[in-house]
C-alpha cells in the first residue's frame, strides 16, 4: 500500500449560539459545551484537523461564530475549517480574517457554482473546501441541500468532478444513508470519488468503530475522515485510534 501523505484524523464541531451541541463527555473540560475548549482537548489529543459548523444562521449567530473563530485561532495550532452559511465572498474573507485556514461551502455553492471559483480565485484552492451531502437513491448518488431536506438533480459524481474543475481543493462527502448509523463509511462511492479525481477526499458519516477508520482508507482511499460523535462522547480516544491505524500499517501523524 502507498504510504503517501499521512491520513487525518478530524473531529468535526457543530456550533450553535456559541456552544457545540451534541454533548461530550470530556470531563476534564471546565464547560464541556465550550468549541474552544473542545477543540483544544482535540488538538491536546493528537487531531490532525478540526471542522466547526456554524448551524445557526441568524445574523446573531454569525457574529458569535466569527467570535468563536478568533478564539480558536488563538488557542489551536493545527489548520481547522469553519462552515455553514458562506453564501459570498465577504463571508469567507470575514472567517479567514478571525483566523480560519479554510471554509467550507455546500449549498451555496450548489446554488452558485461559481463562488467555488471566485473562492479559489480570490485565496487560492487551499482554502476552498467543497462538502456535499449525498444520498444513495433508487437511481443513484444524489445530491441534497438544505441540511440534507432537499434533492438537486445534481449527481454526486458530477457535481464532485465539477467543484474539482472550478478550485475546490478538498471534497468533504457525507453519505446521508450512513450519517449517524454507526455501521462504517461509504467506502464505495469513496473509493470512485478518490480514483476519479485528483483532490482529497475526506469521508464523513457513519464511523463507529475504530476499524471504519481503517477501512475508509484501506476500502474508501479516504485522504481524511472526519466524525462527531464517537469523539465527543469518549467512545474513540484519538491517541488510540491513530495506534491502531499505525498498526494496521496506516500512515499516521502521531
Amino acid at each position: 500500500m502507498n504510504q503517501g501523505l499521512a491520513k487525518r484524523i478530524v473531529p468535526c464541531l457543530d456550533v450553535k449560539d456559541g456552544e457545540t451541541v451534541k454533548g461530550t463527555n470530556f470531563v476534564n473540560l471546565r464547560k464541556a459545551g465550550d468549541p474552544v475548549e473542545l477543540g483544544k482537548a482535540y488538538s491536546d489529543a493528537g487531531a490532525d484537523e478540526l471542522v466547526f459548523l456554524d448551524i445557526t444562521a441568524s445574523f446573531e449567530g454569525r457574529k458569535t461564530f466569527t467570535d468563536m473563530v478568533t478564539r480558536v485561532a488563538a488557542e489551536i495550532n493545527i489548520p481547522f475549517t469553519v462552515g455553514g452559511g458562506i453564501n459570498e465572498l465577504s463571508d469567507v474573507e470575514r472567517l479567514l480574517h478571525a483566523g480560519a485556514d479554510k471554509v467550507s461551502v455546500n449549498s451555496a455553492a450548489i446554488r452558485k457554482p461559481s463562488l467555488i471559483d471566485e473562492i479559489a480565485g480570490r485565496f487560492g484552492s487551499q482554502v476552498c473546501v467543497c462538502a456535499i451531502d449525498a444520498r444513495l437513491d433508487p437511481d443513484g448518488w444524489h445530491c441534497y441541500v438544505k441540511g440534507g431536506r432537499e434533492r438537486v438533480e445534481l449527481g454526486l459524481f458530477d457535481w464532485a468532478h465539477q467543484a474539482q474543475e472550478r478550485g475546490a481543493g478538498e471534497i468533504l462527502f457525507t453519505s446521508m444513508n450512513h450519517d449517524g448509523m454507526k455501521n462504517g463509511y461509504a467506502n464505495e462511492p469513496l473509493a470512485r470519488l478518490a480514483d476519479e479525481l485528483s483532490i482529497p477526499i475526506i469521508a464523513s458519516g457513519g464511523a463507529g468503530t475504530k476499524e471504519h477508520f481503517r477501512d475508509a482508507f484501506t476500502v474508501g482511499k479516504a485522504d481524511a475522515a472526519l466524525a462527531a460523535s464517537v469523539f465527543h462522547f469518549g467512545e474513540i480516544p484519538i491517541p488510540e485510534l491513530k495506534s491502531y491505524l499505525r498498526q494496521e500499517g496506516i500512515n499516521v501523524r502521531i
